[in-house]
């Protein structure tokens, strides 16, 4: 079953004690299976959207329902939401804290009631499903290891548990491309194993190349939801609201603007590609043949 918010809202508390909006009356439902993305100018309220739907936060108004019962119901039982959701803080890394990774890890099955032996084979599954060598990496101190390295035994913290719900705030932000792309190959990896990816991110390139529906926030409210494809073939309702499509919507809008026929729903480098490489075959194949020694 879907996870679903109804009409959730939510504000902060200014020093002054004003009350400031970070969601106000939103509704979105994440089917089992999607990778979806959430994107929104800085401030808008996507942070506080994933903190609600992980139930760090309880919304003011409004209910979020997962496998259709309330998260926030005082009858339900949040061990069995930490089993079912996961959540990957920005910059997760900072979180790290016990003396070896294998630790760090296991910290994360306290409560999950595994033995010795089903702990380890935790373990040691997201270790390698982050890329990592169980035996190399697991006696390390993860606080020894670079910045990538650290983000990704982070995540493998999240992964031990293995939610059927992965929800990532901006985890793409402060990684070199290959760690980026190293990232996104694995997510894409779980989703097609059944995994549900819920992605924070700028990134618009990364989502186009990713994500199948995305949800947009702009001052508290969602503003636009649906597929991906048809929501970046409106680029210029995308850069009202100060965001754009990526690279390669926005070279397919200008080869389009000079006559070219670019599909409007195209989001990835690999879909530009194929099709210009349509249109040159194309092109090609309508040239008549001129013969040897003259004109057709």
């Amino acid at each position: 079953m879907p996870l679903k918010l109804e009409g959730v809202s939510f504000s902060y508390r200014s020093n002054d004690g004003s009350s400031i909006p970070a969601l106000r009356d939103v509704s979105l439902t994440i089917n089992e299976g999607d990778f979806s993305g959430i994107m929104g100018h800085t401030g808008c309220g996507k942070t506080t959207l994933i903190q609600i739907m992980a139930g760090l936060l309880a919304p003011q108004s409004g209910r979020v329902l997962l496998d259709g019962e309330d998260i926030n119901g005082k009858a339900y039982d949040k061990a069995l939401l930490r089993r079912k959701l996961g959540l990957v803080f920005q910059f997760p890394e900072y979180q790290l804290f016990e003396s070896t990774v294998e630790k760090d890890l296991a910290f994360g099955l306290k409560y999950a009631g595994l033995k010795g032996d089903e702990v380890k084979a935790r373990t040691q599954w997201a270790l390698e499903t982050m890329g990592f060598s169980y035996e190399n990496i697991r006696s390390l101190s993860p606080l020894s290891l670079s910045g990538g390295e650290k983000r990704r035994i982070a995540i493998a913290g999240v992964l031990v548990t293995k939610p059927g719900y992965l929800l990532l705030d901006e985890p793409l932000a402060g990684l070199d491309p290959a760690g980026c792309q190293s990232l996104l190959n694995t997510l894409a990896r779980l989703n097609s194993e059944g995994t549900t990816v819920i992605m924070v991110s700028h990134n618009a390139e990364a989502l186009g190349e990713y994500a199948g529906r995305l949800a947009v926030l702009d001052r508290a409210a969602l503003v636009m939801e649906g597929p991906l494809k048809e929501l970046f073939s409106d680029p210029l309702k995308l850069k009202a609201l100060h965001l754009n499509a990526g690279g390669p919507r926005e070279i397919a809008e200008m080869l389009s603007r000079r006559g070219l026929a670019i599909p409007a729903a195209l989001t990835s480098y690999e879909e530009l590609l194929g099709a210009i490489k349509s249109l040159l075959l194309h092109k090609g194949a309508a040239q008549p043949e001129t013969p040897p020694g003259g004109t057709p």
